[in-house]
């Protein structure tokens, strides 16, 4: 198993990796000689990020490697003690519009189960819970992607719009939402928009005590992960841990 990291000299990325002793890691001079090598099939996934902004790293995946999906998107997985969330979209889609946020949900859930092997159970999230806000055209995008889920996979569990609290708290659910399917136990979090995503992520690491890991780039042929230049060496391993298990997957496939 091979991974490739421009910035291996990196001091955090040096201290994580001892880590994987079972992973060959490989350097790159740039983040285009990376994904090259990366295409050309002599790794089998690619981290970046630490010493290059997300744009950059983003235009370089975009310009190189093939899509399978729609769209592309990112997830973050965030772990504390022994509860993982995926939370998505704060990284890539500024404004998605239905069809983007249905990719985004069924990659996100997709994502969690692989890393997790546990059953996805998504909360689309809003500032209403349950029509509470009103009808407008930003709601009924969630009710359309909702509906598509439910249709497309019958196995997970989807309910919206709620707001954050609805989600992850069960006594809040019962009272705000009691015939919701997740019942305040959801562990994929889908925010409507970039900012909301992006603030929120950044929330359950900075007050929450989280470990993130990514943004895990998805959506792309290859097991890809961007990485905040505010990662610290835990989040550089919970990203590496994610990465892995979906190179297995695609060896196992």
């Amino acid at each position: 198993m091979k991974i490739i990291i421009p910035e291996l000299e990196n001091p955090t990325i040096k201290e994580a990796i001892q880590t994987f002793p079972e992973v060959e890691f490989l350097p790159a001079d740039s983040l285009e000689q990376a994904t090259t090598i990366l295409i050309d099939g002599q790794a089998d996934s690619m981290l970046s990020g630490l010493d290059y902004s997300s744009r950059d790293v983003l235009l370089a995946y975009k310009a190189a490697i093939p899509v399978k999906s729609r769209y592309f998107s990112s997830c973050f997985i965030c772990q504390k003690d022994s509860q993982i969330l995926a939370l998505a979209d704060g990284g890539v889609n500024k404004l998605p519009d239905e069809n983007q946020l249905y990719t985004i949900v069924e990659d996100t859930a997709t994502t969690y189960q692989n890393y997790t092997n546990n059953q996805p159970v998504i909360a689309m999230l809003s500032y209403s819970t349950n029509g509470s806000g009103g009808k407008n055209p930003d709601l009924a995008k969630i009710h359309f992607v909702i509906d598509q889920i439910r249709k497309n996979h019958p196995d997970w569990l989807i309910d919206g719009e709620m707001q954050l609290d609805t989600a992850i708290d069960p006594e809040i659910s019962h009272k705000k939402f009691p015939e919701s399917t997740t019942k305040g136990h959801a562990n994929v979090l889908i925010t409507p928009d970039l900012n909301s995503g992006n603030i929120l992520y950044k929330s359950l690491e900075r007050f929450g005590g989280f470990t993130v890991a990514g943004p895990i780039i998805q959506g792309f042929v290859k097991p890809l992960a961007d990485l905040s230049r505010g990662s610290t060496a835990d989040d550089v391993r919970l990203t590496l841990d994610v990465l892995i298990k979906q190179i297995k997957g695609v060896q196992n496939a």
